[in-house]
């Protein structure tokens, strides 16, 4: 904090510890760093859609959603490096109050996750119906589809007949398209030792049986594979939302301290 007294800091003893100021510094300014990389990403995905002509169909955009969350987590550390550096009790405050606030609705939407599971599951579903219905319009959810069904190894949310729900991927005669009972390439299963990709690997597999797909495609629905992999990884998922907590924490209790030694040292001078 900058004082208004006369008093030198080299003729009084100070109660701050140095490594609490510092170290608080260097946490806020690391995040304060990634948070305009988040931000450089988002402007970067904005533009790149602003010249790409196809449909945006996501209630945010994306891009928007990373510049706010930069923006926010920009201000917060903003408020955390120059607090520490300045010893200003007002933007201390301000990031300890900002963290507990962040905190605080991660720990809510945890809790309502956990208890309302099969509403999540449910909301989840109608996302994913959503996502497979406009897959050719809107890149973004195209990109997010594939990537969801080559890591999980899943093909639609309940299983791989999900797909005609797609205009494209339909499986009525009506369907004039090439597409017509198909699932896209990120539903095949890898072939080792494959030199030529067969991206037409999919094709025609809705009119198939379960054991007949099965040979060329996952047929299992994302819906369970995604339970199936959190219950095996449920050690790795806790670790995640602790290291989420841990430095908020952290940074709440140094800055928090910082305050009190602050405060202390100005009544120690009056």
């Amino acid at each position: 904090m900058d004082r208004d007294l006369n008093l030198s800091r080299a003729e009084t003893f100070s109660v701050i510890n140095p490594c609490i100021r510092y170290f608080l510094f260097l946490f806020s300014f690391l995040f304060w760093v990634f948070s305009l990389c988040i931000v450089a990403i988002g402007v970067y995905a904005k533009v790149q859609k602003a010249t790409d002509p196809v449909r945006d169909t996501f209630l945010v955009d994306p891009a928007i959603i990373l510049i706010v969350v930069g923006v926010v987590m920009f201000f917060i550390t903003y408020c955390g490096c120059i607090g520490a550096l300045r010893e200003n009790i007002q933007l201390l405050k301000t990031f300890s109050f900002s963290l507990t606030l962040v905190f605080l609705t991660q720990l809510i939407i945890t809790i309502l996750v956990f208890f309302y599971s099969e509403q999540t599951r449910d909301a989840m579903g109608k996302f994913v119906k959503k996502a497979i219905v406009h897959y050719r319009d809107d890149l973004d959810l195209q990109n997010l589809l594939d990537y969801v069904q080559q890591e999980f190894r899943c093909c639609g949310w309940n299983n791989y007949t999900d797909w005609s729900w797609n205009v494209y991927f339909n499986c009525s005669q009506r369907n004039p398209s090439k597409e017509r009972c198909a699932v896209p390439f990120s539903c095949c299963t890898p072939v080792p030792r494959e030199t030529v990709i067969n991206t037409m690997c999919g094709f025609g597999v809705q009119t198939q049986k379960n054991s007949e797909a099965a040979e060329s495609i996952y047929t299992e629905g994302c819906a369970d594979r995604a339970v199936t992999w959190i219950e095996s990884h449920l050690l790795l998922v806790g670790s995640l939302a602790l290291g989420l907590a841990l430095p908020q924490i952290a940074g709440i209790v140094l800055s928090h301290i910082l305050v009190s030694q602050v405060q202390n040292e100005i009544n120690s001078l009056l």
